[in-house]
């Protein structure tokens, strides 16, 4: 390739990202970030902070219950990265009898709770722009989370600028944002079987598999899926290989072990391999009764 097509690309690139930059500028209003943790709102945030000032920018992240700790102070650390006002929302999502008995719509009935404490927080601060960080890949999976979001009025720039995962990443990492290779992740309740209901005990025994499991092998992705008494690790198939060590296997078992569960598997498809389906017309429906009109 020629200078001058590097050269030409390179252009094209920051192009997308001005993009972002004038979205922002076009508004000329406070906003609202929903800071998570990952690449895709750190960016989001970004963009708000270079294109109206620090004063303009609160972001906000939620602590309720299900987030894992590692995800927390993530969102600590990319916030003072950037240099923007930040705040936690506390609140139990298990509290919400729709949310802990774990049905197909348990991530609506999520997104639709973070939704209005979010608008609560923006009422107050006198904020008409709230936005998070979903992108053009997302539409790839159903996702009745994003539903509950926009149908609040919730806006996601990377979305209707069409930014994917891989031009996220890439101006995340010219832009120095520490999270710019951090494997994406979700809340611990999706380690959790639809049908079987959700509780502070599984998630905090979840959490702790994960911790173990990334401290004794040093996989950079991990879900551990809880099946009553099974544990079912799963990790990037390419980080699979980590694991194939005796000594690492048995104390990945002894402590997995000591939290509860009687069997520890490794699932050999790899993490990321499933496919998740699509909603059907009936739960269409259910949902469209939860959408404000």
């Amino acid at each position: 390739m020629s200078i001058n097509s590097i050269k030409s690309e390179e252009d094209s690139n920051q192009s997308r990202y001005r993009l972002l930059i004038k979205w922002f500028k076009s508004r000329n209003c406070k906003v609202l970030v929903a800071l998570s943790g990952g690449v895709d709102s750190a960016l989001v945030t970004l963009a708000a902070r270079q294109a109206l000032g620090k004063d303009k920018v609160l972001a906000i992240t939620a602590n309720y219950q299900t987030l894992a700790n590692e995800e927390l102070e993530t969102a600590k650390k990319v916030a003072k990265e950037i240099d923007v006002t930040h705040l936690l929302l506390e609140y139990n999502e298990l509290d919400n009898p729709n949310f802990t008995k774990n049905d197909d719509l348990r991530c609506f009935h999520c997104r639709n709770e973070l939704a209005i404490n979010l608008l609560k927080v923006a009422k107050e601060k006198r904020i008409t722009l709230i936005v998070d960080g979903t992108n053009l890949d997302d539409l790839d999976d159903d996702r009745p989370g994003m539903v509950a979001l926009h149908s609040r009025g919730i806006k996601s720039p990377l979305l209707e600028i069409g930014l994917d995962k891989r031009e996220v990443r890439h101006f995340a990492k010219i832009n120095n944002l520490s999270v710019h290779d951090k494997p994406s992740n979700s809340c611990l309740a999706s380690r959790v079987p639809h049908g079987t209901e959700i509780n502070s005990v599984k998630l905090r025994r979840i959490e702790r598999c994960e911790i173990i499991i990334k401290k004794l092998s040093d996989v950079k992705q991990v879900r551990v899926r809880d099946h009553d008494t099974i544990a079912r690790i799963e990790v990037e198939k390419s980080e699979i290989i980590k694991l194939y060590n005796l000594d690492k296997i048995d104390k990945i078992v002894f402590e997995i072990k000591e939290l509860g569960f009687k069997h520890v598997t490794l699932d050999l498809e790899g993490y990321g391999k499933k496919d998740i389906g699509k909603l059907n017309e009936n739960e269409i429906i259910t949902i469209d009764k939860y959408v404000k009109k």
